[in-house]
């Protein structure tokens, strides 16, 4: 990456950052209104709204975030945050890239960039570029980000840990000055004891800073870190036990969605019955014809035994357009001001 024109190239292509959605400076509800006389999706997100500020107006209830595909990196990820700073969240579950390849990784100060231009995908591979659709990542800063998660994990126990204990030491470095950017999703959750689960945390640049961190120990012959998925889930049901009540707020479906509706099935096997998930939105553009879990309708999981059907609502539309308005329409109508915070990180301190 000497190279000048290359360099002047790579300058040129990241020079437009992504700039991130503020739900607390748009009043959505005029929209969120309109849509409710209207038709189509139009409709189906407004009444999406509408349960999800129910869920908040619950005292009883535990609302879970979960997070698929890339939101974060396209401009939703200030909206996540926000969510969690004002009390709307109690618990998320995301994939891996989600949180540490956009949320942490803009943490350490750097950026994702808008792609106005997306020559031969070749070109963008000798610059060390990397693009989601029409968002470009620096290969390079992305390394950097492997590099920090290896350091967390060489200044921790050695040891099977969840993902949920992971995240939380990501949070403590970022709090305790280790953020270029203050107020990221992570370590706004660190701060308001809202555990964050990652079921396939390695499928992202935590598995490469994770690897290099086991490989290192095992040459030198020494103990080391491990990632403990059924401690994941195990301790994901933990909260829905407790909790009671619960709604979801789903982006994307895939791994997050399914691990956190299996929750009431698990506690099932436990010996405990708890209720299944009494709030429940989805927003996603996936076709439900294949059968897969991105696009199981929120009825078909009533005869798993996860979701009830009397408040659910699929949204199928792309998540950045619709998401930041029911965020925002939830934010100013203001039924989180009366909630109590949850603090479901204390069960594992």
């Amino acid at each position: 990456m000497t190279d000048a024109p290359a360099d002047n190239r790579k300058a040129e292509l990241l020079s437009r950052p992504v700039e991130h959605f503020n739900i607390t400076a748009f009043d959505a509800r005029p929209v969120i209104d309109a849509w409710e006389n209207m038709s189509f999706t139009s409709r189906d997100a407004a009444r999406a709204a509408r349960i999800y500020n129910m869920a908040l107006e619950d005292n009883d209830c535990t609302v879970f975030l979960t997070l698929a595909g890339s939101t974060s990196a396209g401009g939703c990820m200030h909206v996540w945050r926000d969510m969690v700073k004002n009390n709307m969240i109690d618990a998320i579950v995301a994939t891996g890239a989600s949180i540490v390849d956009m949320d942490f990784f803009e943490a350490l100060g750097f950026r994702h960039y808008q792609a106005r231009e997306i020559p031969d995908d070749r070109v963008l591979r000798d610059l060390y570029i990397d693009r989601i659709y029409d968002t470009y990542i620096d290969e390079e800063e992305l390394q950097a980000c492997d590099h920090a998660i290896y350091e967390i994990a060489e200044a921790l126990p050695e040891g099977p840990l969840s993902s949920r204990g992971f995240i939380h030491a990501m949070g403590r470095f970022l709090a305790e000055g280790g953020a270029k950017k203050p107020g990221s999703l992570i370590e706004e959750a660190y701060k308001a004891g809202v555990p964050i689960f990652c079921p396939a945390f390695t499928d992202s640049s935590a598995g490469f800073g994770l690897v290099k961190h086991q490989v290192e120990r095992i040459k030198a012959g020494k103990p080391y870190l491990s990632i403990d998925a059924v401690a994941d889930f195990r301790e994901l049901t933990e909260i829905k036990m407790q909790a009671g009540a619960s709604g979801l707020f789903m982006v994307g479906g895939g791994v997050p969605k399914n691990f956190v509706q299996d929750t009431v099935v698990c506690a099932e096997i436990l010996g405990q019955e708890v209720e299944m998930h009494k709030y429940a939105v989805q927003i996603t553009v996936a076709d439900v014809r294949d059968g897969a879990c991105s696009s199981s309708t929120l009825k078909e999981a009533c005869s798993w035994g996860k979701v009830d059907v009397a408040y659910e609502q699929m949204v199928f539309a792309e998540a950045t357009t619709i998401a930041p308005l029911i965020a925002s329409d939830a934010y100013h109508r203001g039924a989180w001001k009366a909630r109590s915070p949850r603090g479901w990180a204390r069960l594992f301190a």
